[in-house]
């Protein structure tokens, strides 16, 4: 099975400016696949922006197959390359902070909606998910869809586990002062549940907010395989799925759950 080489696109674009974030996406995506990757991860809410108000978030929403879903459908498969981009998504009067994967033709893959919603600003904006483990085939890997506060629940992860998930993608707005989620808590989530994570950050200042950059791929051995800086930058890390196989076997936690002795959990 071929290592799936990952671009994680550190940016946090251009506030309400979905055709800019576009044609910045295109730029990427063309970028990523003259380095040789397969995927490209955004950050949350690129395609709009995240620091805007109420009603800015719920006129810029569109359903998951919306104009946007469409560009963002032609960019990957122009380039050849699967595209994981997060946007608001519209269902009837219902918004959602979202994140759609598409396949290198073109085609969507998954469509995840957050489940846990951080904040007042975001419990004023959006409807929570209620889907925590939403998956896709890629490359020969299974593929798992969560946006930033979700990875700090435990149990959100190990479903993930539980159920399979190879490659974690992870679009994130984690700021000032919560670094430590990027720098010590996603490489322990990859190591305890023996999977990689792709955790793509916004960059600097937004609003009322700070984003922190420090985007990163996390292995299943609990290194950073990538880590960006804290500014605009597009990194590359490679998903191996050799190194998952002998992790796995090494690692005793998954076979040695007793989860007989969880039910206080739920």
């Amino acid at each position: 099975m071929p290592t799936l080489r990952t671009a994680l696109l550190q940016s946090s674009g251009r506030l309400g400016d979905v055709a800019g974030n576009l044609k910045a996406l295109d730029e990427a995506v063309a970028r990523t696949a003259r380095a040789g990757a397969g995927l490209l991860v955004t950050s949350e809410m690129f395609l709009t922006g995240y620091a805007l108000e109420v009603q800015e978030i719920a006129a810029l929403a569109e359903p998951s197959d919306g104009p946007s879903a469409v560009a963002v459908a032609e960019i990957a498969r122009r380039h050849g390359v699967a595209v994981l981009y997060a946007y608001p998504e519209r269902d009837g009067a219902a918004v959602f902070n979202s994140a759609q994967l598409i396949g290198p033709d073109g085609a969507p893959l998954a469509n995840y909606r957050k489940t846990h919603l951080f904040g007042c600003f975001e419990q004023d904006a959006f409807t929570p998910g209620d889907t925590p483990v939403v998956q896709a085939e890629l490359n020969g890997l299974r593929i798992g869809l969560m946006i930033c506060y979700d990875v700090e629940f435990p149990e959100n992860v190990r479903a993930h586990a539980l159920a399979g998930t190879d490659l974690l993608l992870v679009p994130t707005a984690q700021m000032h002062p919560f670094q430590f989620v990027a720098e010590q808590l996603v490489p322990v989530r990859a190591f305890e549940n023996q999977m990689y994570i792709a955790y793509v950050n916004r960059t600097g200042p937004e609003g009322e907010f700070e984003f922190v950059g420090l985007s990163s791929l996390a292995g299943p051995d609990g290194t950073t395989r990538t880590r960006a800086g804290r500014g605009e930058e597009l990194v590359f890390g490679d998903a191996d799925p050799e190194l998952l196989k002998a992790s796995r076997a090494n690692n005793p936690y998954l076979r040695d759950r007793r989860p007989g002795l969880y039910a206080s959990l739920i």
